[in-house]
C-alpha cells in the first residue's frame, strides 16, 4: 500500500480511505462542505503555500514551474519543516490521504508535497 494518497474533499472519503488518516492540506477551508461530510482527521493548514503565494499563483496559472519552485522554498522554512516532520510522523503509523479541494491536482501545491514526502503524483 503506498504511504500517500490523494483525494478531493469535494469527492468525499473512498472506501479504501477507512484504513488511512485523513489529513487536509488546504490553507483554506473548502467552501461548501461540513466537517462531517469531509471526515479529515487532521488539518495541517501550515502545510500548504502561505497566501501571498497562492494569490500570485492564481492571478495567472501559467506561472506553474515559478509556483512550484517558490513553494519549494517555502517547504524549507521552520513552520513548514515542523508541520512535514509532523505528516511524516503520522505517515509512520498508518498510510495518509492527502485530501485538497483544488479542481486541477496536478497544477497545485500537492505534486511539490508529494516529491518533498517522497512520494509521487
Amino acid at each position: 500500500m503506498d504511504t500517500f494518497a490523494v483525494r478531493r474533499v469535494y469527492d468525499g472519503p473512498d472506501p479504501a480511505d477507512a484504513n488511512r488518516t485523513r489529513v487536509l492540506v488546504d490553507r483554506l477551508w473548502p467552501r461548501g462542505v461540513s466537517k462531517e461530510r469531509a471526515d479529515i482527521d487532521e488539518w495541517l493548514k501550515d502545510i500548504a503555500p502561505s497566501a501571498d503565494l497562492r494569490s500570485w499563483y492564481h492571478q495567472d496559472a501559467s506561472r506553474y514551474e515559478e509556483f512550484a519552485s517558490r513553494y519549494r522554498d517555502e517547504l524549507d522554512d521552520a513552520v513548514h519543516r515542523d508541520v512535514l516532520d509532523h505528516l511524516l510522523t503520522i505517515a509512520r503509523k498508518q498510510p495518509v490521504t492527502l485530501v485538497t479541494a483544488v479542481k486541477d491536482v496536478d497544477r497545485s501545491h500537492i505534486p511539490t508535497l508529494l516529491r518533498r514526502l517522497g512520494g509521487s503524483v
